[in-house]
């Protein structure tokens, strides 16, 4: 608890588990407001009597920041997976008072003279390299913080940041509840033609509980009325098998329309978002704001990742075209014959169908095998084998936000403690927004180790929004649901097994963002290894593993429409960094680049009335402005370490385990200490290179 607070709140007592069945809504205002007092008054004594030393100035640092990332990271989970108005409102009341007391941290002058003078003392030499980071690191955010800024142009960037802040906030908010606005009840059986048992189980399930209180709708998969909605586990299946292409069509332009109408347009606020955006890059010195995202970058230039992006555009173009011709001559030979072609609405329905009658199996056959816990326990296992860590379930020790939330802890081999994390698995939409994320709870610190202990061990949250449990059955999965948690799981491996006790400059703190998708995505590559595949399948009903046959089908099928699938990356990538490129001409709307790149990294062109943009909040609200293409340089690394692995033998247990320990002593325990490329070249001996995510692709 901080010191000097006789409150008895939870959103106070940083360095323990949070207590989630206490944490109320009204408490937010008076912790938040009793923290930034307190927390005021520490930056004033450390400014006043700030010494350029390490115990004197970052030591005080790591404890100011941490204590304000457990408080407010807290409230900002909440809003992330239990979101309701009473939220928001606590919310929106607290976050200009935590933006203001970020800048002044960011832009304290005493502080930040001293950690100059630090790395230019005669004892900087001395330091360890991921000493050496974090001040460089807190020199260059002070700089990107304005500490330079004088009088008029220092109270405008502090207004802008302000306004940046709450635009976020607001353009996250109406993407959740312009999903929630929407659903489609169907009440006929030739409606619903086409969709899976389980598509129509949890759309019965859904509208049985949209039903208003005290009435027993009494919904089947049989009879219905079944519910679809944006959500991906009700959207994305009806768009890959509903026989009706009318209802199709009005799922499609509700999803790329959402926020973009009414009180929830999100179109105003995109253009003040890049307005200020570009205000704020220039008044620090840069060109744009891609510019001065970049340069906290691995890639650091904008010519290199153009480069990048431009040779897998090359490499993956022609396939795209040659994906889409051959599902329109597929289309059409099954008496598809609408005279426009295929309409975008029409591409995942037929490409379905065609990876069915090629690969002779069907992404629903697969679900049965995918039942969570036994995902869980192959993924588990894989872990186990990789960096010889267990993992237990310990459900009961720590409080949570939804009965559906899991807790885990991490063991060392020899028993050690390690971690924890905690597992939200299912969608939510009511409350919970869309997407899957890790986020942390409590970073590894010496500094901040409990009373006893020599370390605090890092605590993440796992969050997905994969098909929940219907009735007495387990959830089960689709493949890409596997993939995302496997996704997920290597963020949170990063976090949770580093070794770096600077709290500074571990796990996921102080890596470069377009290197943090490194482990996520390697993580994913092992969906595909035939040993890892099989010990995450149990049919729900028989017990069966994946049958061989089934196995080998969906190997075959990974680089189906592969070339679609890395042009769509592009796409986003590419229209994120020409959005923060600069400032758009009066005449020029954002949508008007959207449209402009589109048509040099699409084969199908969005509709007219495409307003997607309206609902990604990976650059509009949340931290990939100018840094979208992170997923492909990330991919190109995460492939490249996969390789060693391949390189190595997959199926040689020793080679492999060994190649596995390099890895965690490397990519997942070095955190933030030292720079990423060359972390990469401690695990793999040599710098990166796009073979092997090409070769993964088909193309290489």
């Amino acid at each position: 608890m901080v010191s000097g607070m006789t409150e008895n709140t939870p959103l106070l007592q940083s360095g323990s588990l949070p207590r989630f069945g206490s944490i109320e809504p009204s408490q937010v205002e008076p912790a938040m407001t009793s923290l930034l007092k307190h927390l005021n008054a520490d930056l004033d004594a450390l400014e006043a009597s700030a010494e350029p030393t390490w115990e004197e100035l970052i030591e005080p640092l790591e404890r100011l920041g941490d204590r304000l990332a457990f408080s407010w990271g807290v409230v900002g989970h909440l809003m992330g997976v239990k979101n309701s108005d009473e939220r928001r409102a606590a919310h929106e009341a607290m976050q200009p008072e935590v933006v203001r007391f970020s800048m002044r941290l960011g832009q304290s002058c005493p502080l930040y003279d001293a950690a100059m003078t630090l790395r230019n003392s005669a004892g900087w030499d001395r330091f360890e390299p991921a000493q050496k980071r974090i001040v460089e690191s807190l020199i260059r955010d002070a700089q990107q913080a304005g500490v330079a800024l004088e009088g008029a142009q220092k109270e405008r960037f502090n207004e802008i940041q302000l306004e940046l802040a709450e635009l976020s906030t607001q353009f996250s908010n109406h993407v959740l509840d312009a999903t929630k606005a929407f659903s489609l009840q169907l009440d006929q059986t030739d409606d619903v033609d086409g969709l899976p048992q389980s598509a129509l189980e949890l759309a019965a399930q859904a509208a049985n509980n949209a039903a208003e209180p005290g009435v027993e709708l009494g919904a089947t998969a049989e009879s219905g009325p079944w519910r679809f909605t944006l959500d991906p586990p009700s959207l994305i299946p009806f768009l890959e098998h509903a026989t009706r292409r009318d209802l199709r069509e009005k799922l499609y332009r509700a999803q790329i329309t959402r926020a973009s109408q009414g009180d929830l347009d999100n179109a105003p606020l995109i253009e003040r978002i890049l307005e200020l955006r570009c205000e704020e890059s220039e008044l620090l010195g840069f060109e744009n704001y891609a510019q001065m995202s970049l340069s906290r970058k691995m890639a650091n230039d904008a010519e290199a990742v153009h480069r990048l992006l431009e040779q897998l555009r090359v490499a993956s173009i022609d396939a795209a075209r040659s994906d889409l011709n051959e599902l329109q001559e597929f289309a059409r030979g099954r008496g598809f014959d609408a005279a426009e072609g295929l309409r975008h609405w029409d591409i995942a329905f037929w490409a379905q169908r065609l990876r069915e009658e090629r690969f002779d199996y069907s992404e629903e056959q697969l679900r049965p095998y995918f039942p969570l816990p036994v995902v869980l326990k192959g993924l588990f296992d894989l872990t186990q084998r990789l960096f010889g860590v267990r993992i237990e379930a310990a459900d009961g020790e720590a409080e949570v936000w939804h009965p559906d939330v899991r807790f885990f802890r991490v063991r060392d081999a020899d028993g050690e403690a390690l971690a924890a994390f905690f597992l939200d698995p299912f969608s939510r939409p009511a409350e919970k927004r869309g997407g899957a994320w890790m986020d942390e709870c409590l970073g590894r610190s010496g500094l901040l180790a409990p009373a006893g202990e020599s370390v605090r061990l890092p605590v993440a949250y796992l969050i997905c929004n994969g098909t929940p449990p219907v009735g007495d059955r387990p959830s089960l999965m689709t493949f890409h649901e596997v993939e995302t948690l496997f996704h997920e799981f290597g963020h949170g491996l990063q976090h949770m097994l580093t070794r770096i006790d600077y709290g500074l400059a571990a796990g996921i703190s102080n890596i470069e963002w377009d290197a943090v998708e490194l482990p996520s995505q390697f993580m994913e590559n092992w969906c595909y290894h035939r040993e890892t595949l099989q010990s995450l399948t149990s049919h729900h009903e028989t017990g069966e593993s994946l049958p061989e046959a089934l196995y080998r089908k969906l190997l075959a099928a990974r680089t189906y429409r592969a070339g679609s699938d890395m042009l769509r990356q592009l796409y986003f990538a590419v229209t994120d960094l020409e959005l923060h490129a600069g400032p758009l001409p009066e005449e020029r709307s954002a949508f008007d680049v959207q449209r402009d790149v589109a048509q040099r990294t699409t084969v199908l062109e969005p509709l007219e009335g495409d307003r997607f943009l309206c609902s990604f909040g990976h650059i509009f609200a949340g931290g990939y402005a100018a840094g979208y293409y992170s997923y492909k340089w990330a991919e190109v690394l995460s492939a490249d370490a996969f390789g060693a692995f391949e390189e190595a033998g997959l199926d040689n247990s020793r080679a492999i385990e060994g190649t596995g320990r390099r890895y965690r002593e490397t990519v997942l325990a070095l955190g933030g200490s030292e720079h990423p490329m060359d972390v990469f070249v401690s695990f793999r001996g040599r710098e990166p290179t796009p073979e092997a995510l090409l070769r993964h692709a088909g193309r290489g």
